[in-house]
């Protein structure tokens, strides 16, 4: 995939973003298959559903997973989200066999894609997705600054 795919696949979760409730982290997450056709897409709901697991990307791979044709595997399949993924995410990323993982804005606090932990390339795994991070990086760090100061 392109840089260009790429940066389409994060626009689809900036869409998908602005879709989060007004109580909610505005991160989002879209699901395309291997031939980039979108499965699914997603936001943050935790505080709209009251669901610890309620994150953007977790919300998209289960409906992704309904829609794939391959049960719970989602292989060839590639995870745009606004946001790097925390460890849950992360590890269902693993889990789901994901193929490639695209985000925007590093999380330096509870990224575990690269910044504070590295789950998905941990040799130890049996599946480890390629990753692509900082992708529009500005716009997906952007919204969340929006959010965080009319938290304030």
């Amino acid at each position: 995939m392109t840089l260009q795919d790429d940066e389409r696949m994060i626009r689809a979760a900036l869409s998908a973003a602005a879709a989060a409730s007004d109580v909610d982290v505005p991160v989002g997450a879209v699901v395309f298959d291997a031939d980039g056709v979108e499965l699914a897409r997603a936001a943050n709901a935790r505080e709209a559903t009251g669901d610890p697991t309620a994150h953007a990307e977790i919300l998209a791979l289960r409906a992704a997973a309904r829609v794939h044709g391959d049960g719970w595997r989602l292989e060839g399949a590639t995870l745009a989200v606004t946001l790097e993924p925390c460890t849950m995410c992360a590890g269902a990323l693993v889990l789901a066999r994901v193929e490639r993982v695209v985000f925007g804005a590093w999380e330096p606090k509870t990224g575990a894609v690269g910044s504070l932990w590295d789950v998905v390339r941990d040799r130890r795994l049996t599946h480890r997705p390629q990753v692509r991070g900082g992708v529009l990086e500005g716009e997906c760090a952007g919204i969340l600054e929006s959010f965080f100061q009319g938290q304030r």
